[in-house]
C-alpha cells in the first residue's frame, strides 16, 4: 500500500514538474491535427453533430427505439465514447511515436501519452458545444444538474489516462496490439448503450453491461443533461472505482515495464 502511494507521488510530482512539457505536446498535438483544415477546430462541433445525424435516422426511423430525445441521448452517449476511443487509441502509440526523443534525453516516459489524452480532452470540450446546440434545437429544458457535468468528465479523464499509459507500455512489447485494438474498442462500443436503451436487452445481459466502466461515465452524463436527477451512489462509486483502479494498474504496469524500453524503441 504504502509502494503504490509512493509511486503514485512521484507520478504526480514529475507531472508537475514536467507541466510546461505537456503543454506544449498538447499544443503541438492540436496543431497536427487541425493543420491545413478550413473549418480547424470547428470540426469538434460538427464532428458529434454529423454522427449524431446519420444514427438518428438510422436507429429512429429503421430500428425505431423508443427513446425520448433521442437525438440528445445519441450525442451524450457517442461524445463521451469518442473521447474514450480517439485518447486510448492515440496514447498507445505515444511511447513508440515518440522513441526518437525518449532515446535522446531524459524525461518520464508516461507523459507521452497523459498529453495525448489531455489534448483528445480539450477536443471534447469544444464538443460539448454540439450538445448544448442539440439542447437548443430540441428545445431540452436545461437543468442545474448540467453545472455538474465536469465531475464525470473528470473521472473518464483519469481512467483514459490510466488504460492510455497502460496500453501504451504494453504495444512497445507487443506491436499488432495497435491492430487488435480496434477490434476491442468496436466490441466495446456495441456494448456500451449508445444508441439503444439498456431495457432493450435480456435480463440476464444487463449485469454483464454494467460490469463496463463506460456505461456508467454516458449513464452519469445522461442523469445530469437529459433527466435533471443526480446519479444513484451506485453510479459514482463505478465511475471513481474504475478511474482510480484503472490509474493505478496503469502508472504501475507502466512503471514496470519502461525499464527495458530502450530494448524495443
Amino acid at each position: 500500500m504504502q509502494k503504490s502511494t509512493g509511486q503514485l507521488h512521484n507520478s504526480w510530482h514529475n507531472f508537475s514538474k514536467y507541466r510546461p512539457l505537456i503543454r506544449e505536446l498538447v499544443t503541438r498535438d492540436l496543431k497536427v491535427k487541425y493543420r491545413r483544415s478550413v473549418l480547424g477546430y470547428m470540426w469538434s462541433i460538427l464532428n458529434p453533430l454529423l454522427m449524431m445525424l446519420l444514427q438518428t435516422l438510422v436507429f429512429s426511423y429503421m430500428f425505431r427505439f423508443d427513446i425520448p430525445n433521442f437525438p440528445l441521448y445519441l450525442i451524450c452517449g457517442n461524445t463521451l465514447f469518442n473521447f474514450f476511443n480517439e485518447s486510448t487509441n492515440m496514447g498507445m502509440g505515444s511511447v513508440l511515436g515518440n522513441a526518437s526523443l525518449i532515446k535522446k534525453v531524459y524525461v518520464p516516459k508516461f507523459i507521452f501519452p497523459i498529453s495525448r489524452v489531455v489534448s483528445s480532452f480539450v477536443n471534447l470540450l469544444f464538443s460539448l458545444a454540439a450538445i448544448l446546440l442539440v439542447m437548443l434545437i430540441t428545445r431540452s429544458p436545461f437543468y442545474w444538474t448540467i453545472l455538474l457535468v465536469w465531475a464525470p468528465l473528470l473521472l473518464l479523464l483519469a481512467f483514459c489516462c490510466g488504460m492510455a499509459v497502460l496500453l501504451s507500455a504494453l504495444a512497445v512489447y507487443f506491436r499488432d496490439l495497435q491492430y487488435l485494438y480496434g477490434i476491442l474498442t468496436m466490441a466495446w462500443m456495441y456494448a456500451t448503450p449508445l444508441f439503444y436503451p439498456i431495457s432493450a436487452l435480456p435480463p440476464f445481459m444487463v449485469p454483464v453491461i454494467k460490469l463496463n466502466p463506460l456505461y456508467h461515465y454516458i449513464n452519469c452524463m445522461r442523469c445530469l443533461v437529459m433527466y435533471g436527477t443526480l446519479p444513484g451512489p451506485n453510479t459514482w462509486i463505478a465511475c471513481v472505482g474504475s478511474a482510480v483502479v484503472m490509474m493505478g494498474v496503469g502508472l504501475a504496469a507502466f512503471r514496470k515495464l519502461q525499464r527495458n524500453f530502450i530494448l524495443y524503441l
